[in-house]
C-alpha cells in the first residue's frame, strides 16, 4: 500500500527515505541514488572526503593511525566542533553568526578570571568594568524578556547572582558562569538581528570586534590566565573515562541509539506510517554498533609511550560531544521548536503566515549558538590550559563555521543537521592533525583548510541549483 508523507508522520525521512511502506531494499537504494543525482547530497561529500583524508594521511605518516594520535585527534577539534554545533541552528534559519568565536572567548576569559582571582571578579575586572559587565548581563535579561525567551532571562540573571556572590574558585561554578555569559551574549545578538532588524552579518561582525576588545580588557595585552592547575578544568579536554566507564558509555550510547531507532521504526510500521526498509535500519544500527565497539576497544588499550605511565579510556570530550549531538538532534527532529526553525529557514514569510513567531525563533537560535559556544570555550580552554587575548579569534570562528558547512549544512537556510557539524569538525581536525604530523607550516594548513571550505560551499551551491532545477 502506497502512502504519501504528511506533516502528521512526525519526522522527515532522510538518507534512504521512501514514500511507501512497501518499497523493497533495492528500490530504496535506487530511490536514494536518484535523489543524490538530483542534488540532495547531505553529508555524503564530507564523509567521502573524510575517508580519503584518513587514507592519505595514514599512508604519508606512520604516526597518524596510532592510538595516542587518534585519542588526541578527538580532543583537538572538540571545542571548535561544539561551537559549530551551535552555528548550525543559526545557519538553518538563513542567518550567520560571525561573533560566535569571540563570544566563546569572552566566556572563557570570565571563567579563567574567576578561577585565577578566586571568585573575586570585582578585583579582577576593576569597579568600572565590573559594573558595566553586570549591566550587560542585566540588559541581556531585559532583551530576552522582551523577546519572551525565558531561559535567556533566567540564565542571564543567574550570571549576575554568581558575579556578585563572590563564591571562591570552583570549577563547576566557573563553567556555569561561562554558560551564563554565552547565553547573555546570544540574547543581545538575537535582539539586534530579529527585533531591531539589523543584518546578521553586520551585527555579528561588529560584535566580533567588540568581544575581541572585551577579551583584551579582561586579560590585558600579552597576558594569559592559566587554568591547568585546576584538576577538574584540566581533565575536561585532557582526561579519560575509566575502562569500565568507557564500556558503559558504549553500552548506553549504542543501546540507546538502537532502542530509539528500532523502536521508532517498528512503531511506524505498526501504525502504517512511512518508514525506511527494515534491512537498511538494521544495517545502520549494526554499523554504528560495530564502529563504536572497535573505537571503544582501541581506546581502552594503554596508549602511553612511557612504560611507567598508563593512559587508557575514552576521552571525556567524547561523551560531552555525544550529549550535545543527542540533545541538538532531538530538539531539531522531535520538537515543535525544531520544526519551526526549519520552517523559518525554508520560507520565512510562509512560516509567519502559518502562525510561527518568526522574530522569537530567529532570536532564539543566536541564544542557542552563543550558549553552545560557551561550552566550546570550556573545552578548548581546558585543552590549551589557559585563556589569552586571542581566544576565540579568527581561526576559531572560521573553523567553526567551516565545520558546519563542510558537514553539509546549507548556507542558504532550511537544510542541515547537528551531526553535520560533527562530521565537518572531524574533517577539519584530520586536516590540521595530518598536516601537523607531516610538519607542514601554518601557511599550508590555512590554504588547505580554506580550499576544503571553498569546495564545500561550491558543492552546496551546485546541489541547491540542481535540486531547484529538478523541482521545476
Amino acid at each position: 500500500m502506497t502512502q504519501t508523507p504528511t506533516a502528521s508522520s512526525g519526522a522527515t525521512i532522510t538518507d534512504f527515505g521512501i514514500d511507501t511502506t512497501a518499497m523493497s531494499t533495492s528500490e530504496a537504494v535506487r530511490d536514494y541514488l536518484s535523489r543524490l543525482r538530483a542534488g540532495q547530497l547531505g553529508s555524503l561529500p564530507a564523509l567521502l572526503g573524510l575517508v580519503a583524508l584518513v587514507v592519505m594521511f595514514s599512508i604519508l605518516s606512520d604516526v597518524f593511525l596510532s592510538l595516542n594520535n587518534m585519542a588526541n585527534l578527538l580532543a583537538q577539534g572538540a571545542g571548535q566542533t561544539m561551537i559549530a554545533m551551535g552555528i548550525v541552528f543559526v545557519l538553518l534559519v538563513g542567518e550567520i553568526d560571525l561573533s560566535a568565536g569571540t563570544a566563546s572567548g569572552v566566556a572563557g576569559a570570565v571563567l579563567a578570571m574567576h578561577y585565577v582571582e578566586n571568585g573575586n571578579l570585582l578585583g579582577g575586572m576593576g569597579s568600572t568594568v565590573f559594573v558595566l559587565f553586570n549591566a550587560g548581563l542585566a540588559l541581556a535579561a531585559l532583551l530576552a524578556a522582551l523577546l519572551r525567551i525565558w531561559p535567556g532571562v533566567a540564565v542571564s540573571l543567574l550570571g549576575i547572582g554568581l558575579t556578585f556572590s563572590g563564591v571562591p574558585a570552583n570549577p563547576w561554578i566557573e563553567m556555569l558562569l561561562a554558560l551564563c555569559v554565552g547565553t547573555a551574549i546570544g540574547c543581545i545578538t538575537g535582539f539586534l538581528v530579529a527585533r531591531v532588524g539589523m543584518p546578521a552579518f553586520v551585527v555579528t561582525l561588529a560584535l566580533f570586534l567588540t568581544w575581541q576588545g572585551v577579551i583584551l580588557q579582561f586579560i590585558g595585552e600579552g597576558g594569559v590566565l592559566g587554568i591547568s592547575t585546576s584538576p577538574v578544568l584540566n581533565k575536561v579536554a585532557n582526561g579519560n573515562l575509566s575502562v569500565l566507564g568507557s564500556w558503559l558509555l558504549f553500552a548506553v550510547a549504542v543501546g540507546g541509539f538502537a532502542a530509539v531507532t528500532l523502536g521508532g521504526h517498528f512503531l511506524r510500521l505498526r501504525r502504517g506510517l512511512v518508514t525506511q526498509p527494515t534491512t537498511i535500519v538494521l544495517f545502520k544500527v549494526t554499523g554504528i554498533a560495530a564502529l563504536g565497539l572497535a573505537a571503544t576497544a582501541l581506546l581502552t588499550v594503554n596508549r602511553s609511550n612511557n612504560p611507567n605511565v598508563e593512559i587508557r579510556g575514552v576521552p571525556y570530550v567524547v561523551p560531552i560531544v555525544l550529549f550535545l549531538l543527542v540533545v541538538g538532534t532531538y530538539v531539531l527532529n522531535r520538537t515543535s521548536y525544531g520544526r519551526h526553525i526549519y520552517a523559518v529557514g525554508g520560507n520565512r514569510e510562509a512560516a509567519r503566515r502559518a502562525g510561527i513567531n518568526v522574530t522569537q525563533v530567529r532570536a532564539s537560535v543566536f541564544v542557542v549558538c552563543s550558549s553552545v559556544a560557551a561550552l566550546g570555550a570550556i573545552v578548548y580552554s581546558s585543552k590549551v590550559g589557559s585563556v589569552d587575548p586571542q581566544a576565540g579569534g579568527l581561526n576559531t570562528l572560521l573553523f567553526a563555521v567551516g565545520a558546519a558547512v563542510i558537514g553539509g549544512t546549507s548556507l542558504f537556510g532550511g537544510r542541515g543537521r547537528v551531526s553535520d557539524a560533527v562530521i565537518g569538525g572531524t574533517v577539519l581536525a584530520v586536516v590540521a592533525n595530518g598536516l601537523g604530523l607531516l610538519r607542514q607550516p601554518a601557511a599550508v594548513v590555512s590554504i588547505v583548510t580554506g580550499l576544503v571550505l571553498l569546495l564545500a560551499a561550491t558543492v552546496d551551491a551546485l546541489s541547491r541549483r540542481r535540486a531547484a532545477a529538478g523541482a521545476r
